[in-house]
């Protein structure tokens, strides 16, 4: 029985990343804690039978494979490929958000106001950003976010400078170069 359980909780874990998904979006799908898909992976207890069944319908496997040492199995790439399209549209969908609402609001000041508030699109774009950059470290490639922040540095300082054209503010520009600087040092930095 001892090794059974290490058998199972090893074929968890090759099943799980070979499907790039963590231990919180494994406990999401089958409505358990992170915690419990955890103590599956470490073999610290074994999932029962209904449970495995679960898993194995979540990976496409048999209940035969995810008990068998050894386990080689072909990933599913039309699942991993539609996670991935899903991840995009939600991120963009985020993005556009801010958008819309750039939008809503530059409208609205014209209609009722008669305003011409064209600053709202430019900060838009530092807002994007941030919203780039929350769902980049969701679900991205780490290393996308130094470009987002790189974005987000230069389009805030340009924001800046663009809501107060009538000051001399092209001083401000010069921060962007050691923040710059620091941006690119930190990407270097490697990641145990």
């Amino acid at each position: 029985m001892e090794q059974i359980r290490y058998i199972i909780a090893n074929n968890l874990v090759t099943l799980r990343k070979k499907y790039n998904l963590k231990q919180s979006e494994v406990a999401e799908k089958l409505n358990y804690s992170d915690k419990t898909i955890s103590k599956w992976e470490t073999g610290e207890i074994v999932p029962n039978v209904e449970n495995l069944v679960e898993l194995c319908k979540l990976y496409g496997v048999t209940l035969d494979q995810i008990t068998t040492q050894n386990l080689n199995i072909d990933v599913d790439s039309s699942f991993v490929k539609k996670q991935n399209t899903n991840k995009l549209a939600i991120s963009l969908l985020a993005v556009s958000a801010v958008w819309i609402i750039a939008t809503i609001v530059f409208v609205y000041a014209n209609l009722i106001s008669h305003l011409s508030i064209w600053q709202v699109f430019v900060w838009a774009v530092p807002a994007s950003m941030i919203i780039a950059i929350i769902f980049n470290s969701l679900w991205g490639k780490k290393k996308v976010n130094y470009i987002f922040i790189s974005i987000l540095v230069w389009s805030l300082i340009a924001s800046i400078y663009l809501q107060f054209l009538q000051y001399n503010l092209i001083p401000l520009f010069f921060i962007g170069i050691p923040c710059q600087v620091a941006i690119l040092l930190w990407s270097g930095i490697k990641k145990k």
